[in-house]
C-alpha cells in the first residue's frame, strides 16, 4: 500500500518514516522543515517540501496525483504551552494544516487515518487518563487537538474512510530538537546541561508525567495503521510518572557538573498532573515499554553528546504578550 506520512522530516516522523520503509512499505513524506531536518530525511527516502498551510494548492494536486491509502499524520506545532501566547499561529498549524491534508487525502480514496493526537486533549482531569474521559481542553492546542480527533471521527462516519487515534505522551529521544526554547524539557534540560548552565523550573517541579521513549512508540503508530483497530483512540506512554524535579536529577546523573535548577512562576494552565493508561495498547497493539526512563535519558544524552549543544530558535515575535508571558520567553533565558 501507498503511505503518505506528515511531518516525516521531524522527530517522531522520520522515526516512523525510516521504520515503515525498513519494513517494506512504500513510504513518501511531506514537510516543510519549519520544525524538521534536513538531517532526518532519509538516504533513499522521498519526502516533499510543502507547507500544509501555505502550499495548499500544490498539496492538493500532490495527494490527488498519488492517491495514498494509509495517512500518517505528525506534522504538528506541538506547543501546548506557548499555545496561549501564539493561538492563531497554533491553529492555523495544527487544526487548519490537518483539514488541507485530510479534505484532498479523503477525495483521493485514503483507506485508514492514523492521527498522532495528544494527551492534551484530557485537560486536567484526575489521571492515569483512559480513552473513555471526555475531551477536556484547557489549552489553545489541545482544543485544535481535540478539534481534530472530532472531525476526524464526523469525516469517517460521512465518508466511509477508517481512522485511529493515537495520543503519544511526553515522547522524547534522539532526533528531538534541542533548539526549540518553547516545548520539550528533557531536551531543554539536556541541551542547558552540554552548556553547564542551570535548569528552569516553572512551579515547584512537582508536576507529574510520564515519559515516552521514542523507540517504544514508533512500533506501535506504525502498526496502528495495519491492524484491526479503525475507529479506536489508544494512548500510548508508561505507566511510571515523574515529577520534572525527578527527571532534572536524572538528566544531571549524567553528566560531571550538576546544574542548579532556579525555580519560576507557574505557566499559565499548565496542567499539574499528566500520565494515561495503556492497557488499550496492550491490548490492541501489542504495546510494551523496552527502555527504562534512566536508560532512555542515557542514550538521548549520549546522541546529544554527538551532536552537540544547539542555540535556541525564538521567534521574532509573539502574537501575544503581557505580565502573563514566562520570562525564559520573554527574557530569552534559555
Amino acid at each position: 500500500m501507498k503511505i503518505i506520512i506528515t511531518g516525516a522530516a521531524g522527530f517522531m516522523g522520520s522515526h516512523l518514516f525510516d521504520y515503515l520503509r525498513e519494513q517494506g512499505h512504500y513510504v513518501v513524506g511531506i514537510d516543510n522543515y519549519s520544525l524538521g531536518t534536513y538531517k532526518y530525511s532519509g538516504a533513499d527516502g522521498v519526502i516533499h517540501n510543502l507547507d500544509l498551510v501555505k502550499d495548499k494548492k500544490k498539496l492538493e494536486k500532490f495527494i490527488e496525483s498519488y492517491k495514498p491509502d494509509i495517512l500518517f499524520h505528525l506534522a504538528a506545532w506541538a506547543h501546548e504551552g506557548l499555545s496561549q501566547f501564539m493561538p492563531t499561529h497554533i491553529t492555523e498549524n495544527n487544526y487548519n494544516a490537518y483539514l488541507n491534508v485530510l479534505v484532498p487525502s479523503i477525495r483521493a480514496g485514503v483507506k485508514r487515518v492514523v492521527l498522532t493526537s495528544s494527551m492534551s486533549v484530557y485537560g486536567g482531569q484526575t489521571p492515569p487518563f483512559d480513552e473513555d474521559m471526555e475531551r477536556k481542553p484547557e489549552d489553545v492546542y489541545a482544543v485544535a487537538k481535540a478539534s481534530m480527533e472530532k472531525t476526524t471521527e464526523i469525516l469517517s462516519k460521512v465518508h466511509g474512510f477508517e481512522y485511529v487515534i493515537i495520543r503519544p505522551h511526553n515522547v522524547y529521544g534522539p532526533r528531538q530538537n534541542m533548539a526549540d526554547p518553547y516545548r520539550n524539557v528533557v531536551a531543554i534540560f539536556i541541551n542547558r546541561a552540554l552548556q553547564k548552565k542551570p535548569f528552569y523550573i516553572y512551579g515547584d517541579g512537582e508536576q507529574r508525567r510520564s515519559f515516552s521513549y521514542i523507540d517504544d512508540v514508533t512500533p506501535y503508530l506504525a502498526k496502528a495503521g495495519f491492524v484491526d483497530v479503525a475507529g479506536e483512540i489508544i494512548n500510548i506512554g508508561p505507566l511510571e510518572e515523574f515529577t520534572i524535579n525527578q527527571l532534572a536529577g536524572e538528566v544531571r546523573g549524567n553528566f560531571d557538573s550538576h546544574p542548579a535548577s532556579i525555580y519560576l512562576p507557574d505557566r499559565p494552565l499548565e496542567v499539574k498532573h499528566a500520565w494515561c493508561t495503556n492497557d488499550k495498547a496492550e491490548r490492541l497493539l501489542g504495546y510494551h515499554t523496552s527502555t527504562t526512563f534512566s536508560d532512555g535519558i542515557g542514550k538521548f544524552v549520549e546522541w546529544a553528546r554527538q551532536e552537540g549543544h544547539k542555540e535556541p530558535k525564538y521567534l521574532d515575535e509573539l502574537e501575544l504578550e503581557t505580565k502573563n508571558t514566562p520570562e525564559t520567553w520573554t527574557q530569552r533565558l534559555i
